[in-house]
């Protein structure tokens, strides 16, 4: 048995072999060919595929973002996209088909049922990012519980920063890949603009940091987020 063989057989695949650049193709068969290898990558990964991963099947000379736009192209009009999230590459069923597919199956298991508290801070969270926890109860001018905190780690969406700089040196919390992929963002840079919330009437960025809430957030806030009460 050849060493390559033997690489391969241990799940080590030799680069060597594999024929990335189908220079015996033309143009348009070689084309077809590397949209299924990367259609076929994305759809067996349970994960997003990177671009550095789909870089491996194709030619150096292919344009991955090309390659994807005719993807989409050819499932415009299927039950399911490839959509750009987390910072690769995924197949995901359409929304519109949300409500059958929980009847069919029930709840997807990756589903995050949160509450409007735990919302609000993990939005706070993302657009504030590195920030400790007093600096998030200052936001709210009330103490956001470490029960809170550990329910959005619990879920995934949250890790520990870096520490603060402020006496003490606090851990920060930041959003993981898990809340990217969890609401549908490719990158941090596609969190909604804060004047738009804020013209929604969803995100005042002056009353959070002069310690205010969200406009017309309930009044069941302690018991919803585990604050301390007043003393």
């Amino acid at each position: 048995m050849s060493e390559a063989v033997r690489r391969r057989g241990k799940g080590q695949p030799d680069d060597g072999l594999f024929d990335r650049e189908l220079d015996h193709l033309p143009p348009e068969a070689r084309w077809r060919e590397w949209m299924h290898r990367v259609e076929a990558t994305i759809f067996a990964a349970s994960e997003p595929v990177g671009r550095d991963t789909l870089a491996r099947i194709v030619g150096k000379s292919c344009s991955i973002d090309l390659l994807i736009d005719d993807i989409r192209e050819e499932l415009r009009g299927r039950p399911y996209d490839v959509v750009a999230v987390a910072g690769g590459w995924k197949h995901l069923t359409r929304p519109a088909y949300a409500d059958a597919i929980r009847t069919a199956v029930g709840a997807d298991e990756r589903t995050v049922d949160l509450s409007q508290s735990e919302v609000l801070v993990l939005l706070t969270i993302a657009y504030f990012q590195p920030i400790t926890r007093a600096e998030l109860s200052s936001f709210f001018g009330k103490e956001i519980s470490r029960d809170l905190i550990g329910n959005l780690r619990g879920f995934g969406l949250i890790a520990s920063g870096p520490r603060s700089p402020t006496p003490g040196a606090p851990y920060t919390y930041v959003t993981t890949k898990a809340f990217l992929l969890q609401f549908g963002f490719d990158t941090l840079r596609d969190l909604p603009d804060i004047e738009a919330l804020e013209d929604a009437g969803l995100l005042s960025k002056e009353k959070l940091l002069a310690g205010d809430i969200m406009p017309g957030f309930s009044s069941d806030w302690e018991e919803d987020a585990g604050v301390a009460g007043d003393e």
